[in-house]
């Protein structure tokens, strides 16, 4: 029996694959409009959470003592390909804290983008944590130790106040108690945080209309959005789903992606927040997911949709470039009487 709240990937005739897929659509007030699937259930929000882990660079003075622009703020947030404008400016921004790439404590795997990858290879040079998507993450908390006079070689930790700060801010921005939220280790080594789909989309839509979060955190907040708004090319990078959606959006939209299928969305004009998890934890379900949901809420122009539309039914391709499938999103939102969840 066919799933209602899915991601299909038909293979010709047949229903190859069915995703799983929880959706809650909130607004700045707390209101659930929309969802589909269990609101309810918690979620490691993985990457998604960056731009809420960046309010503190911001909020402690960081960003102002380090000269950061939009771009490094930008980057902050980023699961970025490893290109040169990347990891060029990781570099630059831990130079301003008078650090090098030996501070990361992130990790290594392969750049995302193949070009940096086989520069690599045939330059004989070493993969090292610069590469890894989240280095720009790790080097907004490093810089943000430097300023507050802290450790370096253990800003990973969940004791160190780092991440301490991350976790308070976190709760305060998701309407979230610290003590309930779910600590994991995310991929790169440090915590990553499960809260209710419903919280985390509460929190994109907080970030989206931070009014009444106090002036303080509605300044860092709407600093980080306008930098990512302004260079989404440092979130993702080529030919990637944040910096293409961003970059349509025109300022509109924060987009940000999670591992094992999470995807989160702010939408500036109308202070609603977006939450997305597959429930498999398979990626190729999440933006045509996201696509879909945009659709249904008329979120987009119809340029817009066309310029992003080989994102919402991406085509299944074989070793010969031929299309032999496509991945559809089937679901329909459930709409609510406005309430508080």
């Amino acid at each position: 029996m066919q799933l209602t709240n899915t991601v299909i990937v038909k293979r010709g005739n047949i229903i190859e694959s069915e995703h799983e897929i929880h959706v809650a659509v909130v607004d700045y007030k707390g209101n659930l409009l929309a969802f589909t699937g269990d609101t309810s259930r918690v979620v490691f929000a993985r990457s998604s959470m960056k731009p809420i882990q960046a309010i503190p660079i911001v909020e402690t003075g960081t960003a102002d003592k380090f000269n950061f622009s939009d771009a490094d703020l930008s980057l902050c947030t980023a699961s970025h390909n490893g290109e040169p404008m990347h990891t060029d400016r990781v570099l630059a921004i831990l130079a301003r804290a008078g650090l090098d790439e030996t501070a990361l404590r992130c990790g290594i795997h392969n750049p995302r983008w193949e070009d940096t990858y086989k520069s690599l290879i045939l330059n004989g040079k070493e993969i090292t944590p610069l590469y890894n998507n989240c280095s720009g993450k790790h080097t907004g908390m490093l810089a943000t130790a430097v300023k507050m006079g802290e450790t370096t070689d253990d800003y990973y930790l969940l004791d160190h106040p780092v991440q301490q700060r991350i976790l308070k801010i976190v709760s305060e921005v998701c309407d979230y108690p610290a003590d309930k939220i779910e600590i994991g280790i995310d991929g790169c080594g440090v915590p990553v945080h499960g809260v209710p789909l419903n919280h985390l989309a509460y929190g994109f839509a907080r970030m989206a209309h931070p009014n009444g979060l106090g002036e303080k955190r509605e300044r860092a907040i709407r600093r980080i959005t306008k930098a990512m708004t302004a260079a989404p090319e440092m979130v993702g990078g080529t030919e990637r789903f944040c910096t293409d959606f961003m970059r349509v959006g025109n300022g509109r939209f924060i987009g940000k992606a999670g591992a094992e299928g999470v995807y989160c969305i702010g939408d500036l004009e109308t202070g609603i927040g977006i939450a997305i998890k597959v429930s498999d934890g398979n990626g190729r379900a999440a933006y045509p997911a996201a696509m879909e949901v945009l659709k249904q809420l008329n979120a987009l122009t119809d340029e817009q949709y066309e310029a992003l539309k080989n994102y919402h039914r991406p085509h299944l391709l074989n070793t010969r470039k031929e299309v032999i499938g496509e991945i559809v999103p089937v679901f329909q939102l459930q709409k609510t009487d406005t309430k508080d969840f």
